[in-house]
């Protein structure tokens, strides 16, 4: 008999720790069975830093721990591609960083950070294009920057994740799919998420138009949903900060049933895009912002992040998505 295809659990750390004090991000994924988590906010006895902001002492620190744990570095969830596009002041606080800086400092930052936590894949962004222009003007010069970016991962044996989300270039999956068509590099997957697209106002049946456009170049999923008890329709620029009605994947208005269970037939063929990157898997990492999220994280507690995870292996179970959690065999070689 033939086993299901399987996906690799992991998840935003950060998410399930209201300090984000690394011991208590490690002891919330192992208690909930998981093995991987990808990293974004930490605090290692510094104070709360961004993975990018580490030193060297920390990152070391970092590493006892998650061995401690049990775990280990499914992504680094860097801010890469969060930066304005253009030098202009368009009434947001985005930072404009010149490219050929951001490129030498903030992606190198990247990928010594995933070289250094044995992590295969960096999350990124598909920039800040300026507030009162159409993202399509600006599809060559994101093209151009992307490429140049997955051009520095892949000399680092990383891949480059682009996320789908408000207010950036690829904003929508077809957005994106498009970026990823004019960079035409391994190095650069992209990852779907569909509560950023149900922010933006787009229907269940309009998120699953969005997936299917981005399913030629995706290499994994963000997973989280939206649950808005009003909605009012497509909305242009999302105010990041003041949502607030993310909701599990078994619960919301994006349609995961629906997405899973087209993508179940599609985990093969990303088993072997990823494979070839050096990546164990198809990785489903958990976002979940249940109990609030804005421009650059989210927050759930540990209890949010175990009714999210839940909710989503409800999901998985329904659709026959196969997973593992730890059982008996792991704990037993950890004595």
């Amino acid at each position: 008999m033939n086993s299901a295809p399987s996906v690799l659990l992991s998840g935003f750390a950060d998410e399930s720790a209201n300090d984000k004090r690394a011991e208590l991000q490690f002891a919330a994924f192992a208690a909930l069975g998981l093995r991987y988590y990808s990293i974004r906010f930490i605090d290692v006895g510094n104070g709360i830093k961004n993975v990018m902001a580490l030193e060297e002492g920390e990152v070391e620190t970092v590493k006892k721990l998650q061995s401690d744990y049990g775990l280990e570095v499914s992504s680094i969830g860097s801010p890469i591609g969060k930066v304005k596009l253009l030098d202009v002041d368009d009434g947001t606080q985005n930072r404009y960083v010149p490219f050929d800086e951001y490129l030498k400092k903030d992606v190198v930052t990247a990928c010594d950070r995933a070289e250094a936590l044995g992590a295969k894949l960096i999350r990124g962004f598909s920039f800040y294009h300026p507030r009162d222009t159409s993202p399509e003007e600006h599809l060559d010069q994101v093209a151009d920057q992307l490429g140049q970016i997955a051009e520095a991962c892949d000399a680092r044996r990383l891949t480059f994740g682009l996320e789908v989300e408000a207010n950036l270039v690829g904003q929508s999956g077809n957005l994106l799919a498009e970026i990823a068509r004019r960079v035409n590099h391994p190095a650069m997957l992209t990852i779907f998420d569909a509560a950023n697209i149900v922010v933006q106002g787009f229907t269940a049946d309009e998120v699953f138009g969005e997936y299917l456009a981005m399913k030629p170049s995706l290499g994994w999923l963000h997973i989280k949903d939206y649950h808005d008890p009003s909605p009012s329709g497509r909305i242009g620029h999302v105010d990041e900060a003041s949502l607030e009605h993310f909701v599990p994947a078994d619960v919301g208005d994006s349609g995961h049933e629906a997405i899973l269970r087209d993508f179940k037939s599609l985990i093969p063929e990303i088993e072997q895009r990823m494979s070839a990157r050096g990546v164990p898997g198809v990785f489903f990492d958990l976002e979940p912002h249940v109990k609030g999220g804005g421009q650059f994280g989210g927050f759930s507690g540990p209890d949010g992040f175990g009714v999210a995870l839940r909710g989503l292996c409800r999901t998985l179970d329904y659709v026959g998505i196969g997973y593992d959690l730890r059982n008996m065999d792991d704990i037993r070689a950890s004595r």
